[in-house]
């Protein structure tokens, strides 16, 4: 068993994260895993991750507050424990249009080691 307290939790930072204070929860620097890794991200008023392609498999679960994501020509409004999976590839941005802090759990997986 390992554990990760949140307040001692390793800082990252994912390129194109605007206003953003993201912390490993599980995998990386908080300690390696196999199959996917954990963080917890904090959007600020206006902050946002800014359109890309999703590195691999990817799931978000909203923990407080409100985001927007956009993919696939749709903007979703995600609430407090509402999710959304994204496959390896899907391009989205994120944005906090809220005047208040959100809070999102975040899941992606490994990449494959090539056979």
């Amino acid at each position: 068993m390992r554990i990760t307290r949140a307040d001692a939790a390793p800082t990252y930072h994912p390129p194109l994260h605007v206003g953003v204070d993201c912390r490993r929860l599980q995998g990386h620097e908080a300690g390696l895993t196999s199959r996917f890794w954990v963080g917890l991200s904090v959007y600020a008023a206006g902050g946002a991750a800014l359109e890309s392609a999703t590195a691999e498999e990817t799931i978000y679960t909203v923990l407080d507050g409100e985001l927007v994501i956009r993919s696939d020509n749709r903007t979703e409004t995600l609430g407090r424990h509402d999710s959304v999976h994204l496959p390896k590839g899907t391009v989205r941005s994120i944005v906090n249009e809220s005047d208040k802090p959100a809070t999102l759990l975040v899941a992606i997986a490994n990449p494959e080691a090539p056979a």
